[in-house]
């Protein structure tokens, strides 16, 4: 339940903006007569500042919905009239519904020119109808109020159900918060009529997306993409102010070098995802990929002894752990590749099982050492374990 609630940790900011804006909505509080300003410029500078990081961090999809997002403000700032709105109830998630239907190749390809081709061309359009109400009049029943018209409601869910498709399994924060800006845009679409709480709606869904890059640039920098462990950088923010008391552990793949030649860098991924997991269940203790096929086990408050139980224990475990090297073949399914593991059936021959062993070593804060004297000497633990034969947890 734990880890469910700390893999869908990435929600909670959208869902808490989304929440923030409908109370403000229901409230119906005016602003001050010196914020009223904040009613316009508030939605401009958040969907800029959204489209401006989607473009410098190159994410694509988000570049489009934050640029799409933007034109349809301006334009329903510009002309406030019923052909409008229609239009811009459709092109939105028309767009968000293409973007997510194409893998994400970033914001600065030469492709991605097309992406500008069209939302060019979709401003000049809403200029027209615009300007020229009586013959962009748009008065089919499925575009017609209220107050979204069937099909704008229909590519709006569409688009949502996009945007939750891109997001699971993994909940990254950038996929989240497009699918959080597409519901919270649905908002503002509805309350159209209300210009307070139109503006409110796509202020949250600007700022939504501005929050959901800036959370993926800190993983990127903090968090290691292979085994989904606090990476080096963030161990080196957490040793600053871990304490007066605390043990390390230097965790290292044994004949990781032999797994690569032998097997391939996809069987050597595969290891380190495996030694990445099961440290991340160690008890009192937090792992990091410390770099290569080294990790490192924090254990805030604890003493050597407790660290060195810790660590012997996942020891074990990835020692009695069978490991199935993927075949062409294999389901791609978790469930049904644990079921194959090592499994002889009248269909052919088990899939290939390697044995993965660790050496750890272990150090404890003595007297008045740094942290950095802290990992040296758990280091030169480590090379004690490997010396002495490897598979063992030296102190």
């Amino acid at each position: 339940m734990i880890e469910q609630l700390r893999a869908l940790r990435p929600l909670w900011v959208p869902a808490g903006i989304l929440v923030a804006a409908a109370l403000l909505v229901w409230l119906g509080r005016p602003l001050p007569a010196t914020l009223t300003g904040l009613r316009t410029a508030g939605p401009y500078a958040a969907l800029v500042a959204a489209a401006a990081l989607a473009w410098g961090f190159n994410r694509g999809r988000a570049f489009v919905i934050a640029a799409s997002l933007l034109g349809a403000f301006a334009a329903w700032q510009a002309w406030h009239t019923k052909p409008v709105y229609s239009a811009l109830v459709v092109l939105v998630p028309m767009n968000a519904l293409l973007v997510l239907l194409y893998r994400e190749r970033g914001a600065r390809y030469r492709a991605s020119y097309a992406w500008l081709a069209l939302l060019a061309a979709e401003g000049v359009l809403l200029w027209w109808i615009g300007h020229s109400p009586e013959r962009a009049s748009l008065e089919y029943w499925w575009l017609r109020s209220p107050p979204t018209p069937f099909i704008g409601r229909l590519l709006l869910a569409a688009a949502f159900a996009g945007a939750v498709w891109r997001a699971w399994p993994q909940y990254k924060p950038v996929p989240i918060g497009i699918a959080g800006a597409i519901a919270t845009f649905f908002l503002a679409a509805e309350w159209a009529v209300s210009p307070g709480a139109y503006a409110l709606f796509i202020d949250a869904s600007g700022i939504m997306l501005v929050v959901a890059l800036l959370q993926e640039s800190h993983q990127l920098a903090f968090r290691d993409q292979l085994t989904g462990l606090p990476g080096r950088r963030a161990l080196d923010e957490r040793l600053r102010g871990v304490g007066s008391g605390y043990a390390v552990a230097m965790v290292d793949v044994d004949h990781f070098k032999q797994f690569n030649d032998t097997h391939g860098h996809d069987v050597g991924d595969q290891v380190l995802r495996l030694v990445g997991g099961r440290l991340a269940e160690v008890r009192d203790g937090v792992a990091y990929r410390y770099g290569g096929e080294e990790f490192c086990v924090l254990f805030p408050g604890s003493d050597i002894g407790e660290a060195e139980r810790a660590v012997e224990a996942i020891r074990r475990s990835i020692e009695h752990y069978r490991m199935a090297v993927r075949a062409p073949g294999r389901p791609k399914q978790a469930e049904e590749g644990a079921k194959r593991r090592g499994r002889i059936t009248s269909q052919g021959p088990p899939e290939k099982v390697l044995s993965v062993t660790v050496s750890i070593g272990v150090s404890a804060l003595s007297g008045r050492q740094t942290p950095r004297e802290v990992l040296k000497a758990a280091d030169e633990a480590l090379y004690r374990a490997k010396k002495g034969g490897r598979n063992r947890v030296s102190r």
